[in-house]
């Protein structure tokens, strides 16, 4: 399992990637690497932290035992131990982990990262059984990986009625201008890496919701989108009131499929209220197979799946033949990408681009090109 996260990692980033090296470094040389912090030397015993220099054998105020390298009476790194595990690496003057360290704990699971008072701060590296997380860190916990933005990787945008009114206004879309020239107000602009001028690669239409409503651009601006040569993809906004075979069957009926077009795209976005309402999440993703099945049986390829990192987290592992079998793209607005395996990273809801006046959905490929033209031969209509 482990060999396998890694390898996704490895084939979906590249040595620009935040946090890449810790895992080349881990994959090539596991954790022999904590090495570098055993002291090297003669070794005295004492009772405090307080020594002159060299290496010492010593106890902190907690007790645990503490292999260090001292330099004018401070602790400067080493490895302690204790009954959960073992740390190695730097420490402050009362022996808490501070700076670069690793730890391996009795459970066999392992970190390599940044440190303040104990506590896991900063860029690193967790594996444990089935996991490998890569990203920032804070207070101990993790909170995700955080993308760097370039002119490399693979943009596209999702669009529907909004994109064409603001309030009794209405615009047209000026498709020959698209460039995106602002990622939304959460994401940092320490993460762009160049001028932020990046070519939208492909465009999601909204066609169809429940069983009655149509989006009334949609053909216009279909037609548009293969007009330009941009890879195009069609999404039906999922009801939990109606049934999901006249869901499909209105979805299929109104929406344009050509041979090459990106996968048909399920947008599932219900409150816990009317998933409780249906009969529960069980109920949901029955349905969900019923409008996925009816589609691909259609167009001849799996539909990918919309959902956010809520509904990842709350209700996913519910329907484990669903996350091995289908592709998802996850909705997780900010610095973080979302921690769970995923085509694509819906990463704002107010990001900008030339020739459209309202905000725009913004989107990232998880890959880079060679993983983009991958997912187009295999996943695109037939």
């Amino acid at each position: 399992m482990l060999n396998a996260e890694i390898r996704y990692y490895m084939e979906r980033h590249t040595p620009v990637d935040e946090g890449f090296d810790m895992v080349a470094r881990y994959a090539e040389r596991g954790d022999s690497s904590m090495a570098v912090y055993l002291p090297q030397g003669r070794m005295t015993l004492h009772n405090t932290l307080i020594h002159g220099r060299g290496k010492a054998l010593v106890r902190d105020a907690l007790g645990r035992l503490v292999v260090g390298r001292f330099q004018a009476d401070t602790l400067v790194s080493g490895v302690r131990i204790d009954s959960t595990g073992f740390y190695a690496g730097m420490m402050n003057r009362r022996g808490e982990a501070w700076g670069h360290g690793f730890y391996r704990s009795a459970d066999g699971s392992y970190f390599e990262g940044y440190w303040t008072h104990d506590q896991r701060e900063g860029l690193g590296l967790g594996i444990g059984p089935g996991y490998l997380r890569v990203g920032a860190w804070r207070r101990d916990q993790f909170r995700g990986e955080r993308m760097s933005y370039h002119s490399n990787r693979i943009y596209g945008i999702d669009i529907s009625r909004y994109q064409h009114e603001r309030g009794r206004r209405t615009f047209p879309i000026v498709w020959d201008h698209l460039r995106i020239w602002d990622l939304g107000h959460r994401i940092s602009q320490e993460r762009v890496a160049d001028t932020l001028d990046y070519p939208v690669s492909f465009v999601y239409i909204k066609s169809t919701e429940g069983v009655t409503i149509e989006n009334k651009y949609y053909d216009a601006d279909d037609f548009a989108v293969r007009n330009l040569g941009l890879s195009v993809g069609a999404y039906h906004f999922f009801s939990t009131t109606t049934s999901p075979d006249e869901q499909a069957r209105h979805f299929l009926a109104n929406t344009r499929f050509c041979r090459g077009d990106l996968p048909p795209m399920l947008d599932v976005e219900p409150s816990d209220a009317k998933i409780d309402q249906m009969g529960g999440p069980l109920v949901l993703f029955d349905a969900m197979r019923r409008w996925l099945q009816i589609v691909e049986k259609t167009v001849g390829v799996k539909p990918l799946i919309y959902i956010n990192q809520r509904f990842v987290n709350l209700y996913l592992s519910l329907a484990p033949d669903l996350k091995a079998n289908y592709h998802f793209w996850i909705a997780r607005y900010g610095e973080y990408k979302p921690d769970v395996h995923l085509d694509i990273w819906q990463l704002s809801g107010d990001g900008h681009v030339r020739g459209i006046i309202p905000e725009v959905d913004l989107n990232v490929f998880n890959g880079y090109q060679g993983q983009w033209e991958d997912f187009l031969r295999h996943n695109t209509v037939r």
